[in-house]
């Protein structure tokens, strides 16, 4: 078989229907949108959510919640994570990123204090827990909020 032999499937290909181009063709005239009404008109339809004048669902419903605009949503780490680096590395959310650790930084990186760090190492991060820091210093690290 070449290249120039290639046809698609029977019944794949569908011709296109050309629509308000005289009586003939079986959509002329009104070109299958009826007579009259806002359907037949150009431009016409109704918006989403129309109901006909009746009170719409969306309106009918109560607004709820609150979308806080300045609030910072942080990329977690957890510090055993951190045990595949070596001794004494100086780990920054570039190298976190690098790594592959963390995909999307956000709005900063939190370190949070899940398992056990066994290195020594220099943390640098927008955020630490309390149980981060300490087990962290408890291994000889030290850690910086950037």
């Amino acid at each position: 078989m070449k290249l120039h032999e290639l046809s698609p499937a029977p019944g794949s290909k569908k011709e296109r229907k050309r629509i308000g181009r005289g009586t003939s063709s079986g959509t002329g005239k009104t070109a299958g949108r009826g007579h009259k009404g806002q359907n037949s008109r150009s431009g016409g339809g109704v918006r989403p959510g129309f109901e006909g004048g009746q009170n719409p669902l969306y309106r009918r419903l109560p607004k709820r919640g609150f979308v806080n605009p300045t609030r910072k949503e942080y990329a977690i780490v957890n510090i055993e994570e951190l045990n595949n680096f070596a001794e004494n590395t100086e780990i920054t959310p570039e190298l976190l990123k690098e790594q592959g650790i963390v995909k999307d930084a956000k709005s900063g990186i939190k370190i949070l204090g899940n398992g056990d760090v066994t290195v020594k190492l220099t943390v640098k991060a927008n955020k630490f827990s309390q149980s981060a820091v300490e087990k962290i210093e408890a291994a000889g690290g030290k850690t910086e909020v950037i």
